[in-house]
Order: structure tokens, then sequence, then C-alpha cells
């Protein structure tokens, strides 16, 4: 375990290469009708492995408050990118699943932004460095959830 000066040096060196990746990757965003965070609530629910996701349970992969999860929800819902259902067996629980002009739109705009994303991170780090930083961030990442 490092001491606190190695701790704080590694989160400023980690949040500050986030920040500037990330001005960088929403400069690129191809924005055509989908904001980033749009594209944030599409990417996770494709990422369910029945296509589909509870709305509260949406709002722990999401860096947003849950009165603004339910208004973005409502507006993609609107754009028909996505579907709201009751939840099965739980009348105030709510699923939401990408329709297929939102499963359409998220392919689209995913291929652009992950070009963006091997420019600006693939380009700077080799394989075992990408494969390392990975599993440091789902490690510090788990050690924060648990």
């Amino acid at each position: 375990m490092g001491n606190t000066a190695d701790a704080v040096s590694a989160w400023e060196s980690l949040f500050r290469a986030q920040v500037s990746v990330m001005r960088k990757l929403a400069a690129e965003f191809p924005s055509d009708g989908l904001s980033f965070n749009e594209y944030d609530v599409l990417f996770n629910i494709s990422r369910q492995p029945n296509g589909s996701i509870r709305l509260r349970d949406l709002n722990r992969h999401l860096l947003l408050t849950q009165p603004s999860v339910s208004r973005l929800v409502d507006r993609l819902a609107a754009k028909d990118l996505v579907c709201k259902e009751p939840a099965p067996g739980d009348g105030r629980g709510t699923m939401v699943h990408l329709t297929d002009r939102g499963h359409a739109i998220f392919r689209e705009v995913a291929l652009a932004h992950m070009e963006s994303i091997v420019r600006h991170v693939g380009a700077s780090l080799d394989r075992d460095e990408l494969l390392r930083l990975k599993e440091l961030c789902d490690k510090l990442r788990d050690d924060a959830d648990s």
C-alpha cells in the first residue's frame, strides 16, 4: 500500500489524464442529434445481457442524479431511441431498452466515438499498458463500490 503523497499524486495524475482525454473525446464526439450523456445511456443499455435494464439500476451506471436520468430517458423515449415498460412483477419499476432506431443510431455514433478513443488512448499506450490500465481502473472502481 502506498503512502499519502503517492496516493494523492496518483489520483491527481489519473484525474488530469481523464479530464484531458475527455475534452478531446467530447470535442470530436459525433453529436448530430445525440448528446454525450444520451450516448452514455444508450451505451449502458446496450451492454446489458438481455438488452434491458431497470431505470433505477441504470442510475448506478451514470454520473447523473436520478431525476436527471429520468428526464434524459424520457427525452430518449420521445426521440424513439428507447422504450420504457413496466418491470415484470413490479408495478412501480420501469424497464428501459433500445428501440431498433436507438440501436442503429447508437452503433453509428459508437463506431465514430471508438475511432476517437483509439486515437487518444490506444495510440498513447501499448497493448500491455492498456490491459494494465484497465486492470488498475477496475480495481479502483471495485474497491470504491464495496
